[in-house]
């Protein structure tokens, strides 16, 4: 039987456990419950498994019959802050929700592993299998490479892959070379003025009329100081100043998210934040200061991976189901961290149940994104597939 038949028989286990996990999220990187479901799943495999000591990773190696290189295999397990809206029987009630399909993620992962074990002495090297904690803004990734993930099996992954769920069609893989999702970065600038009384602004220095004038600046320098072949996304997403009507504050502040997808833009994006923000400040009698701070870099994908995946994918599913995406998101991903030290692939499988209208469909990280566990059965399957037919081709 193929690889695929096998996952097919998971299904319903694999199902299960999407929704056990789905109603008990976790935020951050402190996972307990989640950690302690994955190592339950995994009991009973030949894997040699570690735990991390910053966050409750789950890092799992199965060595192959033949000797060979590692490929990496990873599934993030974090839920986020968001109160489930969906009305699922098995929908989330701690106020956290698996507002980004984590969960499938996590059980598709347990399914690779249970596939790949049972193929065990088929593998020409090793499989390394990274379950993620604090994917959703605390690079859970980064810790864990901190901690030596690279290094569990002995040496360094030739290739590392991850498959993230999407709103879409259900069942049809999406991916790209080169750039697939954009850097996160964060700006906050405070400029500080004089405080006085509302009614006489002529004897205060006013800070939150220089902070609106930067708020609007910013807009328009992203437009004049940026190519729009190397985009740069900014948007203020905070204002802060004062407590009272009828004061002028000593100091008002803003934070952004500024979103690159490249390094190059990063470095820029710090230099003219920054002369912006205090050259306005100056020009109001305040000053301003600025924190620019890179989070997450941009996933790139290695063009030689992700042509080959794609290959790979086309003949297990078919042309049909496996599409070139045209554009990189805007979001972020700390599965850029690991592919910034290994080669490899982060694409996207669609998996709107049926009857969602694609067009309308709620987004990841919405109390109301819904996603069809039918497709864990050939998340798993591409996942274990990738790993074999990789470690294959180096032995060939």
């Amino acid at each position: 039987m193929t690889l695929l038949t096998d996952a097919q028989s998971l299904q319903p286990s694999l199902s299960a456990l999407r929704r056990e996990l789905h109603q008990v999220p976790e935020v951050g990187l402190d996972l307990p419950q989640t950690q302690a479901i994955v190592l339950r799943e995994l009991e009973g495999l030949p894997l040699e498994i570690t735990t991390g000591t910053r966050t409750t990773s789950v890092v799992a190696v199965l060595r192959g019959g033949r000797p060979g290189p590692t490929v990496l295999l990873r599934g993030d397990m974090d839920g986020l802050p968001v109160t489930e809206q969906t009305g699922l029987d098995y929908a989330a009630t701690t106020g956290t929700m698996h507002a980004c399909g984590h969960d499938l993620h996590t059980a598709g992962l347990v399914g690779a592993a249970r596939l790949l074990s049972a193929r065990r002495e088929e593998l020409a090297g090793n499989v390394l299998f990274m379950f993620q904690p604090g994917e959703e803004g605390y690079a859970g990734a980064k810790v864990m490479l901190e901690e030596g993930l690279l290094t569990a099996s002995g040496e360094k992954p030739v290739a590392a892959y991850a498959i993230h769920v999407f709103p879409g069609p259900v069942g049809v893989f999406e991916h790209r070379s080169g750039p697939a999702l954009a850097g996160s970065n964060t700006l906050r600038i405070t400029v500080t003025g004089k405080g006085g009384h509302g009614s006489q602004p002529h004897t205060a220095v006013d800070p939150v009329a220089a902070l609106i004038a930067v708020a609007g600046e910013l807009q328009t320098m992203v437009t004049r100081r940026f190519s729009v072949f190397d985009p740069v996304v900014l948007t203020v997403t905070q204002l802060s100043a004062g407590e009272a009507v009828n004061v002028i504050p000593e100091s008002a502040s803003l934070g952004a998210t500024v979103r690159t997808l490249s390094h190059a833009s990063v470095d820029a994006m710090r230099e003219q934040t920054t002369r912006l923000a205090q050259g306005i400040a100056a020009a109001h009698g305040c000053t301003a200061e600025v924190e620019f701070a890179a989070q997450y870099p941009v996933t790139i994908n290695d063009d030689a991976e992700s042509a080959w995946v794609g290959e790979q994918l086309r003949d297990l599913f078919g042309a049909e189901r496996v599409i070139e995406s045209p554009d990189p998101l805007m979001g972020s991903e700390d599965f850029s961290f690991v592919l910034e030290e290994v080669p490899g692939t982060f694409l996207f499988l669609h998996a709107s149940p049926a009857g969602v209208d694609h067009a309308t469909a709620a987004m990841n990280h919405s109390p109301g994104v819904l996603f069809d566990d039918a497709v864990l059965a050939d998340q798993a399957a591409a996942l274990a597939e990738l790993a074999l037919r990789r470690l294959a081709r180096e032995a060939s």
